[in-house]
């Protein structure tokens, strides 16, 4: 299991990183980029104690960790340059939260984030063909959630996406211990929002030359 967007206590998850960690282990993670809520106001606190934390890390630790970041319900002429500032930072992996059917994301959300050129647009709901084009041509990846809530339009999301080529990456969107998932439930979320076997793979895949090309940069 590779997962791109969880969250700890520096932002609205539930614990420390060094436990979300253990528990992700215990649940056969291979993979976790911890990538917790910001705005202008605490970006520049979140992403140096994530980097610090990641750096401190030893490297037969079982799991790989990224520091990264959730850019969350701030003001579409922010994204961009919050994307540049997060990965000044040293945020590996930047995540845009997206048009989710169940919060008042601002509209225009996912087409800002996609032209930031972020990794990940997180939940992005009743995403259009148009913006999902852009995904696919900028190799930015669109999310199917495990997440109760967001996930209410991963059927949407799957369709469009295999009918348009663009790339997917199931998360789950962790704020707590039980949101962890075993690798066989993530399947079970796949296949449910409609996608087939070699898209789930697919999917693995995609997720796994993430991990591996930022933690090569």
């Amino acid at each position: 299991m590779i997962d791109l967007h969880t969250h700890s206590i520096f932002s609205d998850g539930e614990l420390i990183p060094a436990e979300l960690i253990r528990r992700a282990q215990a649940r056969g993670y291979q993979a976790i980029a911890i990538t917790d809520h910001a705005d202008s106001s605490n970006i520049d606190l979140i992403v140096p104690r994530l980097v610090t934390f990641c750096a401190r890390l030893p490297r037969d630790c079982g799991i790989q960790v990224i520091p990264g970041i959730e850019i969350t319900h701030v003001d579409l002429s922010l994204i961009a340059p919050l994307t540049q500032e997060a990965r000044k930072l040293g945020a590996k992996v930047v995540v845009v939260h997206g048009e989710t059917l169940v919060e008042p994301v601002r509209p225009g959300t996912n087409r800002a984030a996609l032209e930031a050129g972020v990794d990940i647009l997180a939940h992005p709901g009743l995403i259009t063909e148009e913006e999902v084009v852009m995904a696919r041509d900028k190799g930015i990846l669109l999310e199917i959630s495990a997440r109760k809530g967001h996930s209410l339009s991963n059927g949407h999301v799957a369709r469009l996406a295999r009918t348009l080529g663009a790339s997917l990456v199931l998360d789950t969107d962790a704020h707590s211990p039980n949101d962890l998932i075993e690798i066989s439930q993530a399947r079970r979320v796949a296949l449910g929002a409609g996608l087939s076997e070699d898209d789930w793979e697919a999917m693995r895949t995609n997720a796994r030359r993430l991990v591996d090309r930022v933690l090569s940069s």
